[in-house]
């Protein structure tokens, strides 16, 4: 199937385009960025355009910032393309519900993505937690800003999550292993005094479920989860989700990483003229959001 790319920045350059490349399901046909471009795949400035010259191309992966992403996959959808979002898969819950009324009414597969879900350890966490009681989980979350986002000032401006940006990829994990739903009860948000979204976060839910999202980790990241079970079992989710062990045993992971295994996904759900759209991370994000008391952290510069 032809696919086009919209966002040639970092996370499409590193992820999406090689991804694709190593797909049999899939053809990078065309490319839309204001600057980013792909060698030896047709580029435009514009979506209309692309979408007016390339009536062949069947789906859509949008890999632009939140904010301005619905109205874009709006144009997609009415164009009667299918839509694949990346994560978060828009700046607000109601948005995504707007765009999934749209792709049901015509018939087309909405995918809101999330990537650390897709991380080799996940499935053997959950299977390994199933059917049990959790008495206890703790989520460490902690990673360079500077790093991962250098100079990307968007991120803490209003609908760039800060610190919840990566904080969203723990959350689509818990909310994927969970054997039962889970619920924020507290939350202590730190924004720095000249930016507009957090920097650190700790979370308290129902359950014992506690989590620490930090943006300003140095020296050697922290992508790590640990679950306790009512029956004396301990779950060790680590490197973003990749390496999964059970009562200090290593268990089997799947094969395909993240990004290879989203664009898997999405080509059965076009097949299946099916949708997926789960809201679950998102909805504690904003729970976070509403519920999170405030704390004013120091300056932040690059």
């Amino acid at each position: 199937m032809k696919i086009a790319l919209v966002g040639i920045g970092k996370i499409a350059v590193d992820q999406h385009v090689p991804s694709l490349a190593a797909s049999d399901d899939w053809e990078l046909a065309a490319t839309v960025s204001r600057a980013g471009t792909v060698d030896g795949v047709p580029s435009y400035k514009d979506l209309d355009t692309m979408l007016a010259e390339n009536a062949d191309v069947e789906v859509v992966s949008l890999c632009l910032p939140p904010v301005p992403r619905y109205d874009y996959a709006k144009a997609c959808l009415e164009a009667g393309r299918h839509v694949m979002l990346e994560k978060p898969p828009g700046a607000t819950l109601a948005e995504v519900y707007d765009l999934q009324a749209l792709a049901a009414d015509k018939g087309l597969t909405l995918f809101a993505t999330w990537h650390s879900r897709m991380a080799k350890g996940v499935q053997a966490a959950k299977a390994a937690l199933a059917g049990k009681t959790i008495e206890t989980a703790h989520i460490d979350w902690k990673e360079n800003v500077r790093q991962w986002h250098p100079g990307q000032d968007w991120v803490f401006e209003p609908g760039g999550m800060g610190v919840f940006d990566p904080g969203i990829n723990a959350l689509s994990i818990l909310t994927e292993v969970l054997p039962a739903p889970v619920f924020l009860r507290e939350a202590v948000v730190y924004t720095p005094e000249n930016r507009q979204t957090p920097i650190k976060a700790n979370l308290t839910f129902s359950g014992g479920v506690t989590a620490e999202f930090d943006w300003l980790k140095e020296g050697t990241q922290m992508w790590e989860m640990t679950f306790r079970t009512t029956d004396g079992d301990t779950v060790h989710l680590l490197e973003g989700g990749n390496e999964c062990v059970v009562n200090d045993q290593q268990m089997p992971v799947a094969e395909l990483g993240e990004y290879p295994a989203l664009y898997a996904r999405m080509a059965e759900l076009v097949k299946a003229g099916e949708s997926d759209v789960d809201l679950a991370p998102m909805v504690h994000v904003s729970d976070a959001m509403t519920l999170g008391r405030r704390v004013t952290a120091p300056a932040f510069e690059w």
